[in-house]
């Protein structure tokens, strides 16, 4: 073998050498095949493995047909559940090809790692750089999490070792002289002794032979196979991490081992099985032994011969179904690839590298986008585990099972997208779930966008299920023992340890999407004090939408929002009383979040409007005084004023000229640039729709564009940043139009827009002909018949928003002035002047 060619030492579990200590590296296929194999050939009486005794009563699970790894022990303490570590084993692990060989053979199989209840016990280690892991440095524990372990190694034994045979990339080197060497090939015992040998010799380059954590469980150990040599005559197997054989072969005392063992901090635990996954298996994680392919090597694990052939027709498979070109050609020609680049860089067979550098150059033409693909997928993968329902559980867990196999919501490692009807029962039960689980900090789903619809009757999810998750249920478990009760529990406490009123109307919020009747008197009481003693504009306003929002979940949930809207309604007067004074002297970042607010108060007075609270009058009535206030008021900021305006116009409670009047007199020259600029942005900009606005009214564009080419050089480039800012918002096709008008000049803007086709595809009037030929499929989209789709269309037309046959007229009629664009400039640049 390259590096360690030689044997050296007596042969492990031969005459006079004590226990057959078999040094892995942790999730190495290569270490499964050869601890299989000289488990084969040693036929021991005990087989013991690396890891926590605790799990020994879990170790029969291992042999249940419902357990498929990955998976991982998973230790907690029971008085805090996130001091927790994770031991995983994959298919390919070591350790769990030696525990399913004892239990196909009858034979017994036990942990002698440091107890768990030591480790988690054990003081939190000084945060260090940690080195890539190597055969079997560290031990058990996820890193990161409380009471985890760290790498208890200062050095890379894989590194060294490469080095020192002539490689610059350990995992190439491990895989040549290891992943390479085929199960049974010459003797089944040559490369433990071998692993033993070079252990030693960098173990002599520690200052003292490890670390302390390193010593206390190498200690441990060696008790623990002292006590199976004396309770087993055919003999003891050890499985455990590469680093570790020297010191397990170590003779020492028994005092001398008890001694390091004597005071150690202790924690009581709770041991269980949970699912892992492949991903996870890619990070540093337990056993100390982060792997880059965990899908590369369960696929050298587990196919019977032809790994290179197998893996690049997989990865064909993979790139048909993403609609990419490959054909069985490309996997010959890949092939032939990969082996000539092993032979190029003196490999003895094709690895990862050449596979992957093939599959680049044939099936992905060079191109690394699906190769990205092909490295998610494959190299590492979303496999995940399972375990069986008999497993050990905290009873919050097993009251989730049982809710994800009603509701047909099976955990994933791969991300997916889940769309939801709450008109369904099923779906309205699986939104209550993941609500829930987001209040009790499980994360498994994430809400997202909905395509398609804004109502509440639909939500989207995005999911994904990672093992930390079980971590997480466990702490969850203090809150109760089923998801509504634990849920409701959390969410009361939350409410009265909440710092602010928003907090509070936010939490409101989730309890209705959570549909948690037994929380609502609480947080209603503290959510009305809290209102009632907030005196900060800014926190009202933050607070209101979300409370509205609220009152909406009630419809399609069949929740009693009654208080919830007396509430609102009691917040939404105080908002109308301090808003004007809260607007004034801000500066331009205050302005543009108090504009924020402004439109947010907005679309929830709307939605509060349509169930207003008795005894609160009309509040739509109010809030439009309130912009009338806003709109006029000199003191207020021109973003403020120019939505304030905007919002009153498109509610119908301002007249085109009115609001062309207010806009005149904000865009004269007595008014400073700067601050007219700050009114265009907020009449027009902010994603409102107004380069719509511009476009269908010709004396709002006038006067933009008269204005914009009137302001002094010295102040051009001052406003030309806020400008750039509103019209970047806009759709590209409203650019092209609004460029379309600026080059046709003022007076052709003019006379083309009396004429009536201001734009292409608009006109003066209604096109009836045009507008018949969309009424087929009008009707099949919204389930009417000929008549009442006519009939809608009609009158519809005649009426307009404001009920007067000009209405259409009004709405059809197409705009006249640019936005300030010099005749001839770029249609995409709105304000590309020269400075």
């Amino acid at each position: 073998m390259t590096g360690i060619d030689r044997p050296v030492g007596d042969r492990p579990g031969g005459s006079g050498a004590g226990p057959l200590l078999l040094g892995v590296r942790h999730h190495g296929p290569g270490s499964a095949r050869a601890v299989r194999a000289a488990l084969e050939a040693a036929r021991p009486g005990v087989v013991l493995i690396e890891g926590p005794p605790e799990a020994d009563a879990l170790i029969p699970l291992a042999a249940d047909e419902d357990m498929r790894p990955p998976v991982a022990l998973l230790a907690h303490a029971v008085d805090e559940p996130g001091r927790s570590a994770f031991w995983p084993m994959a298919e390919f692990s070591p350790e769990w090809v030696a525990i399913r060989w004892a239990l196909e053979h009858d034979v017994p199989v036990r942990f002698i790692d440091l107890p768990a209840a030591h480790t988690l016990a054990w003081p939190e280690p000084e945060p260090e750089p940690e080195p890539r892991s190597g055969p079997g440095e560290g031990e058990g524990g996820e890193p990161g999490a409380p009471g985890a372990a760290s790498s208890d190694v200062r050095v890379d034994p894989l590194a060294v070792l490469a080095e020192a045979a002539g490689y610059d990339d350990p995992e190439r080197w491990w895989e040549d002289v290891v992943e390479h060497r085929g199960a049974g090939e010459g003797d089944v015992f040559a490369p433990f002794t071998a692993l033993e040998e070079a252990m030693g010799a960098l173990r002599e380059t520690e200052e003292g032979g490890g670390r302390d954590r390193d010593l206390v469980r190498e200690a441990y150990m060696r008790l623990q196979v002292r006590a199976a040599q004396r309770d087993f005559d055919r003999g003891v197997a050890v499985v455990c991490g590469a680093w570790h054989v020297p010191a397990l072969r170590r003779r020492t005392t028994v005092a001398a081992d008890r001694a390091l063992l004597r005071g150690l901090p202790k924690a009581k635990v709770d041991l269980t099985w949970v699912p892992w996954t492949h991903r996870r298996l890619s990070r540093v994680s337990g056993y100390g032994a982060g792997i880059d392919s965990p899908g590369w090597y369960g696929h050298l694990f587990g196919v019977p011969d032809r790994p290179v052939e197998r893996w690049l027709t997989k990865v064909a498979g993979l790139l048909r179904e993403e609609d990419r070109p490959v054909s069985s050609a490309h996997v010959i020609e890949a092939v032939r690839l990969a082996g000539t680049l092993a032979v190029m860089r003196g490999r003895p067979l094709p690895g990862l590298s050449e596979t992957t550098d093939a599959v680049r150059a044939v099936m992905c033409e060079g191109s690394d986008v699906p190769l990205a693909l092909v490295h998610d997928r494959l190299v590492v993968g979303d496999v995940l585990g399972e375990v069986p329902a008999g497993a050990p559980a905290v009873p919050l867990q097993r009251d989730l099972d049982r809710i994800q196999r009603r509701l047909r919501l099976r955990p994933e490692a791969q991300e997916r997208e889940l769309e939801l009807d709450l008109r369904k029962e099923t779906d309205a039960g699986r939104s209550r779930l993941l609500h829930r689980l987001r209040l009790l900090g499980v994360g498994w789903g994430e809400p997202a966008a909905s395509r398609g619809s804004t109502g509440t009757f639909r939500e989207t999810w995005r999911l994904r299920w990672e093992p930390e998750l079980s971590v997480r249920v466990a702490e969850a478990g203090v809150w109760g023992t089923t998801v509504l009760a634990a849920a409701t529990a959390r969410a009361k406490a939350d409410a009265v340890t909440a710092q602010g009123l928003a907090d509070v109307t936010a939490l409101a919020e989730r309890c209705l999407l959570a549909e948690l009747p037994g929380t609502l008197p609480t947080v209603m009481r503290i959510l009305a004090d809290r209102a009632a003693l907030d005196t900060e504009v800014g926190h009202l306003v933050q607070a209101l939408p979300a409370l509205v929002r609220s009152l909406r979940y009630g419809d399609v949930r069949g929740t009693d929002t009654g208080a919830l809207a007396e509430v609102a309604a009691g917040l939404a007067e105080r908002v109308f009383v301090g808003l004007p004074p809260a607007c004034a002297a801000l500066d331009a970042d205050a302005a543009e979040g108090m504009r924020r607010h402004v439109d947010a108060v907005h679309g929830a007075v709307g939605l509060l409007g349509d169930a207003p609270a008795p005894g609160h009058g009309d509040l739509r009535a109010r809030w439009r005084a309130v912009l009338r206030t806003l709109s006029t008021r000199d003191t207020v900021p021109g973003v403020i004023r120019g939505r304030a305006v905007r919002l009153l116009l498109d509610d119908g409670e301002l007249a085109p000229d009115e609001a062309a009047r207010l806009m005149g007199l904000v865009l004269s020259p007595g008014t400073p640039p700067s601050d007219a600029a700050a009114w265009i942005e907020g009449f027009v900009g902010g994603g409102s729709g107004g380069g719509m606005l511009l476009l269908h009214d010709e004396r709002l564009l006038a006067l933009v564009d008269a204005w914009l080419t009137g302001v002094p050089a010295e102040a051009f480039t001052d406003v030309l940043p806020l400008l750039r800012r509103t019209f970047s918002a806009y759709e590209p096709g409203v650019r092209r139009s609004l460029g379309e008008l600026v080059r046709r000049g003022p007076d052709r803007r003019a006379s083309v827009t009396t004429a009536g086709s201001g734009i292409p595809g608009f006109a003066a009037g209604l096109d009836t002909e045009r507008a018949d030929a969309v009424l087929p499929v009008v009707r099949l989209l919204l389930g009417l018949d000929a008549a009442s789709t006519a009939d809608t269309v009609v009158t519809a037309d005649a009426t307009g928003p404001a009920g007067t046959a000009d209405a259409a007229d009004a709405r059809t009629r197409t705009a006249g002035p640019g936005t300030g664009l010099r005749p001839g400039a770029d249609d995409n640049d709105l304000v590309g002047v020269d400075a």
